[in-house]
C-alpha cells in the first residue's frame, strides 16, 4: 500500500523568503516549485516541502534526517556557510567536534532559521543497507 509511495518531508516556516535563502543558499537545495504558501526542493530521490505556518519551529524533535556517506564533510561545508550545530548529551554516544558518534554511526544536528531540527547521519554499513533496500524494491511477488 503506502510502502510503494515516496514519502516527502514537510517543514513549517514563518517566512518563505527567509526559508528560501536558507534552503537554497545555505543548504544548496534546488527549488523545484514555489507559490505564495509553499516551496518544494529536490533532496536526493525525494523532495522537501516547506510551507508557511504560524506553528513553525514548535516541533522539539528531529523533523528531517538526511542519510549521508560522509557526515564529517557535510558538517565542515555547512559550518563554513554559517550553520551552527547542536550538541546533545545522549546515552552511549560520544562526540567528536560537532559529530556525535556511536560505534560506526556518525550523526550531527542543526536547526533552520525557524528552529526546525535536521540531522545528518551515516548509519552503520550504509552501502550494504542501500544495496539490500534496492534489491528488495526490485523483487516482485509471484504469489
Amino acid at each position: 500500500m503506502l510502502s510503494d509511495n515516496t514519502a516527502i518531508a514537510t517543514v513549517a516556516v514563518k517566512n518563505l523568503e527567509t526559508a528560501k535563502k536558507f534552503y537554497e543558499g545555505t543548504l544548496g537545495f534546488t527549488k523545484v516549485m514555489e507559490n505564495e504558501e509553499v516551496l518544494a526542493f529536490k533532496t536526493g530521490a525525494s523532495q522537501l516541502f516547506v510551507y508557511r505556518s504560524q506553528y513553525a519551529g514548535t516541533n522539539k524533535a528531529t523533523a528531517v534526517t538526511f542519510v549521508a556517506e560522509e557526515v564529517d564533510d557535510l558538517v565542515r561545508t555547512l559550518k563554513s556557510r554559517g550553520v551552527a550545530f547542536e550538541h546533545y548529551d545522549l546515552p552511549n554516544m560520544g562526540r567528536q567536534g560537532d559529530v556525535h558518534v556511536a560505534g560506526p554511526m556518525r550523526t550531527a544536528w542543526f536547526k533552520d532559521p525557524d528552529g526546525n531540527i535536521f540531522s545528518l547521519v551515516t548509519p552503520p554499513r550504509v552501502g550494504a543497507r542501500e544495496a539490500v533496500s534496492a534489491a528488495a524494491r526490485s523483487t516482485t511477488s509471484t504469489a
